[in-house]
């Protein structure tokens, strides 16, 4: 008899229509992204038993994350609609992502790819930016 198992981490987005807020990192507007973190064991594809269940908070300015209270996290898991107040959130990194206005897009007159990247070079077909 064979057993096919694994264990696997799963990232889960968890659906979250909060107000605007101001971050406390960069200073701009932002909104908070909910997500749920956990280890999964799998027997025969098919998710069995889930353990360290983390909840952190991206924001969609500068890419902060934060991680969230639990019983927070759980709640809002559920469905229930709460709004997250900075005693909620324990820093956890800093966010290295641009504002959506900030980012530059490039585009290469030869064959018009086009990225964010800072390349000198297209990747593509080698012409310069």
């Amino acid at each position: 008899m064979f057993f096919i198992m694994g264990v696997t981490p799963v990232s889960k987005e968890i659906p979250y229509s909060g107000a605007l807020m101001i971050c406390d990192k960069c200073g701009r507007y932002g909104r908070y992204q909910i997500f749920m973190t956990y280890m999964c064991l799998s027997l025969f594809f098919i998710p069995t038993f889930k353990w360290n269940r983390r909840y952190y908070v991206k924001t969609s300015c500068c890419g902060a994350v934060y991680e969230l209270n639990p019983d927070v996290g759980r709640r809002l898991a559920r469905g229930e609609q709460i709004l997250i107040t900075p005693d909620m959130l324990t820093f956890a990194r800093s966010g290295n992502d641009r504002a959506a206005w900030q980012t530059t897009v490039k585009r290469c007159p030869n064959c018009g790819y086009e990225t964010t990247e800072d390349f000198e070079f297209c990747p593509k077909c080698g012409q310069r930016f």
